[in-house]
């Protein structure tokens, strides 16, 4: 790979240093709902041997076979308890998960991830072979989150646990998976090894420094769901479950794009100037101390469409840059993982300022932006994916059936009012609402004000005026759902309470 190649197709071909950083927006995001996340988790944490490629087709397949049992009135096969007719209702109908409008024509199995074995033939980002890997995302995100390898496998452990279909689940739960897999094709449910070089960490000096990182506040809410899986039925536990990986997932990326776009900030000051940076000076610098990425009550897609241009950007920039350094051969020798290495790049930019400017890289990246402007302005390509993503994993899902748009509880975001051009805000269901007030309360005995959820929302990058909460709709999903108890003595007249007090009082240090 060249840098000719490079300015040929600047989306494709992307510099090795640039692809393998921890900071990478890896896996690119596309469509996803909040029932694909947990459906490509199943396949990335518990079957190796399956791939999101395969799933429409085994889906297709399955669809068959239980129609050739129809047609021929054959027996249940073994294992099963159900007839095929019983069976193809079951799946078709109280299992069914609601279809977009423009799928409404389309026929595919599309079924809730309530185990782990319908994940091999449901839930696939798209219906046909080229299905990124959302599950892959997740896992990043669990590493990324914490202080060390070590830590990440055991957290990645416990949540293949919960996953797991055992004794402790309920009845419908333990039937759904047996009767499954005697239809299905079998495949063995076991941990997948994780391979170090796909799940990067950060430094822990970077780590420790961080005040904002969404991945690491993910991770402590992920113990905090994990724990209260005793307290509810499998379907309940899987919606709690599914609100938190999509609010993280979303926020994840646009934080990525955030440290995308100063990173190239730093780069390019490097470029221009001659004064020093240091380390410590670039992780203040990379990293955002406490972003509103988000604000409740507000429009939601303009300001992730900036961030989203602003990435890509920062993404032809950086790979401009380290092209050309290997172009004029001195390419750089160290890493994108850290600020460590973003440093020791802006060093190398400095010291090799002359080369930089006797290969036209300005030139070449002006050029380039001229050339990629629709795809700059999330028109086209990644970034009008990125948005396509943050929509459908955040957002109420839009279904084709007008009686079931109350299917999706968990959501983040919803339309202001019913006509499809009509804005998306940011209002949480009633489900996100439970699951936020318990991980915002875990680990804690007894009430807390107010102030706590709006501090937890901020770690997400969702700004929240506490003074507000009790007149706005947060407001009022809290009291419809008996999570908060009004009292004087609190700030905004609001105690929070915990919505499973036997799985609150856990140790601080999770």
């Amino acid at each position: 790979m060249t840098f000719t190649n490079f300015k040929q197709a600047p989306w494709k071909t992307s510099h090795p240093k640039y692809r393998q950083s921890a900071l990478s927006v890896s896996p690119a995001p596309e469509y996803a709902s909040s029932e694909v996340l947990v459906a490509s988790l199943y396949r990335t944490i518990g079957y190796d041997s399956a791939t999101e490629g395969r799933v429409p087709q085994a889906g297709r397949d399955l669809d068959r076979k239980i129609q050739r049992f129809r047609d021929k009135r054959l027996p249940a096969p073994d294992g099963a308890t159900l007839k095929a007719d019983t069976w193809h209702t079951v799946l078709h109908g109280v299992l069914e998960s609601p279809k977009l409008p423009n799928q409404s024509s389309k026929r595919f199995l599309q079924i809730t991830p309530l185990v782990p074995e319908v994940a091999l033939f449901s839930g696939s980002a798209r219906l046909s072979s080229n299905s990124w890997p959302a599950g892959s995302l997740l896992r990043r995100m669990v590493w990324l989150g914490s202080k060390n390898d070590s830590s990440a496998r055991e957290l990645w452990r416990e949540l293949f646990n919960a996953l797991s279909v055992g004794e402790d689940d309920d009845v419908f739960a333990r039937w759904l998976e047996q009767e499954t897999q005697a239809w299905n094709d079998p495949a063995t449910w076991e941990l997948a090894p994780v391979p170090s070089s796909e799940v990067p960490t950060l430094p822990r000096e970077d780590f420790d420094n961080i005040s904002f990182l969404p991945s690491r506040r993910f991770t402590k809410d992920l113990h905090a769901v994990i724990h209260a899986k005793g307290a509810m039925t499998r379907r309940q536990w899987t919606s709690l479950l599914e609100s938190i990986l999509r609010l993280a997932a979303a926020t994840h990326v646009i934080w990525l794009c955030d440290v995308q776009a100063r990173i190239w900030r730093c780069l390019s000051e490097a470029y221009e100037g001659d004064k020093p940076i240091s380390e410590t000076d670039v992780r203040a610098r990379i990293f955002p101390a406490s972003p509103h990425y988000m604000t409740y009550g507000g429009k939601a897609l303009p300001g992730l469409r900036d961030r989203a241009s602003s990435y890509l950007a920062a993404r032809l920039g950086i790979n401009t840059l380290l092209w050309s350094l290997e172009h004029a051969g001195i390419a750089f020798e160290g890493d994108l993982c850290s600020s460590k290495g973003i440093s020791a790049l802006c060093h190398h930019i400095q010291s090799n300022k002359e080369a930089l400017t006797k290969a036209g890289s300005m030139e070449s990246l002006v050029e380039m932006r001229e050339q990629e402007a629709r795809a700059l302005n999330c028109r086209k390509g990644i970034g009008s994916n990125l948005l396509e993503f943050a929509r459908h994993a955040l957002g109420q899902r839009q279904t084709a059936i007008h009686l079931l748009r109350g299917y999706d509880q968990g959501y983040v975001l919803k339309k202001k009012g019913s006509s499809p051009s009509s804005p998306w805000i940011v209002s949480l269901g009633p489900v996100s609402v439970l699951a936020l007030v318990h991980c915002a309360l875990f680990g804690m005995v007894g009430p807390r004000s107010i102030h706590r959820l709006a501090e937890h929302l901020g770690e997400y990058g969702i700004a929240v005026d506490r003074h507000d909460v009790a007149r706005n709709d947060l407001g009022q999903q809290l009291r419809m759902l008996g999570l908060v108890l009004d009292s004087p003595d609190a700030e905004s007249g609001m105690l929070l309470l915990p919505p499973f007090p036997a799985t609150q009082a856990k140790s601080e240090s999770i």
